[in-house]
């Protein structure tokens, strides 16, 4: 049997926190920034063209990527009690570390003109492979915390005269 994800004050607590809504909308806004920037990198590096609009959009992600991990780490306070690393993700926060150092990496290359324009788009692609196996980890936890939630719906007991 595997572990719940979640105590049941921990659901309690992922449930009443404004940093659940937070995660949940930044979520996707950085899915979004991320497929355009894929695009206008994938663009650069098939033409040549578009260096600093694939250039800015890198930035843009990676600050994004920035701010979900900061307010990631105070979800996890609130829910779990401890920044990063808590049981249920920790493994899905080990491999964020490899995101925001390939993410990290790019910024140093970009602002010291290490690698050239075509080497730091590279890193981007490197470091936006591994945005996407993480973001796939949360995806299939969250995955994970719905069907636990239903589980546990079906299994509470009915109380007779209450409304549906």
């Amino acid at each position: 049997m595997v572990a719940p994800l979640y105590t049941p004050e921990e659901r309690q607590r992922r449930d009443t926190t404004k940093w659940t809504l937070v995660q949940g909308v930044l979520a996707p806004v950085q899915f979004l920034i991320f497929l355009v920037s894929l695009a206008l990198v994938v663009r650069f590096l098939w033409t040549g063209e578009g260096g600093t609009a694939a250039t800015v959009s890198v930035v843009v992600k990676t600050l994004v990527l920035y701010t979900i991990m900061v307010t990631g780490c105070v979800w996890e306070k609130v829910v779990f009690g401890q920044y990063l690393f808590a049981r249920p993700f920790f493994w899905e926060d080990v491999f964020s570390m490899a995101v925001l150092a390939l993410h990290t990496a790019y910024l140093v290359a970009l602002f010291t003109g290490a690698l050239g324009l075509r080497g730091q788009m590279l890193l981007a692609l490197a470091a936006y492979a591994t945005y996407v196996i993480n973001a796939a980890q949360f995806v299939l936890k969250l995955r994970a915390a719905r069907l636990q939630d239903e589980r546990e719906r079906r299994q509470a007991p009915k109380v007779v005269g209450a409304a549906a």
